[in-house]
């Protein structure tokens, strides 16, 4: 699994967006039990964060160690730097495996392979993320343009699952069908630059040309607000199942 994250793991915890409560809610209801969940990849922590308001027990699981750091701590969460693909959890101990905004940087057939080890039966595997965000028609075609022409060549190829709304992962599990969520914003330019600036495809172009390529269209962001804060959404991206051991 790649590791893009860790370099700017603050800044990650302060401008991405979250998820809906109502969403993790849902998940938490579909469960088996709530005793113990699972959050792989969790970063800063921040669906642990959630999960932990309906389970017993959650254990959240990175690669990156400057990450976990940075993770909010609450008594019901146990943090380990650990592969998704490879961890220290029992057999059939888990009531939800919940994978956000993370799957396509993970080895799926090793991956799959655990959830089936890890989940109880009838135990729910949650892949959740989401896209690009959606704002006024004069900010969305700044930001189209910097996603796919100023940033053409510096996202990583995994990408391309999150741009088809993670419909093309394989995901061998029954399949469960969910209502639509969202989360939506007031962001002011200085959260929608900061937010862009966490882009994985910002940090490799930094990397490659010495500069910030959010700057570029700096001007263009600031001069498309038309007030001083603008609404942001992001349509959430889910793909859910069960998995029934034989």
């Amino acid at each position: 699994m790649k590791d893009n994250f860790s370099g700017h793991a603050a800044d990650y915890a302060r401008y991405r967006p979250t998820y809906p409560q109502e969403l993790i809610a849902h998940l938490a209801g579909i469960a088996p039990a709530q005793q113990l969940a699972c959050d792989c990849a969790t970063g800063n922590g921040q669906v642990a964060g959630m999960l932990a308001a309906h389970f017993n027990q959650v254990v959240a699981t990175d690669i990156s160690e400057n990450q976990l750091k940075n993770a909010m701590q609450l008594p019901n969460i146990t943090y380990k730097v650990e592969q998704a693909e490879q961890s220290s959890l029992s057999d059939r101990s888990v009531d939800l495996i919940v994978v956000a905004q993370a799957v396509h940087w993970f080895d799926f057939d090793r991956f799959y392979k655990e959830v089936e080890r890890v989940l109880k039966p009838d135990g729910v595997i949650a892949v959740i993320g989401y896209g690009l965000l959606k704002t006024s028609l004069s900010l969305d075609k700044v930001i189209e343009h910097f996603y796919s022409k100023v940033l053409d060549g510096y996202w990583d190829p995994e990408r391309r699952y999150l741009d088809e709304g993670y419909r093309t992962i394989p995901f061998p599990f029954e399949e469960l069908e969910l209502p639509k969520f969202s989360s939506s914003y007031a962001w002011t330019p200085d959260d929608l630059i900061g937010y862009l600036n966490t882009w994985s495809a910002v940090k490799h172009y930094e990397k490659q040309q010495g500069h910030n390529p959010v700057q570029l269209v700096e001007k263009q962001i600031r001069e498309a607000f038309e007030g001083q804060t603008t609404t942001v959404t992001f349509d959430i991206l889910t793909r859910v199942g069960k998995v029934h051991h034989s």
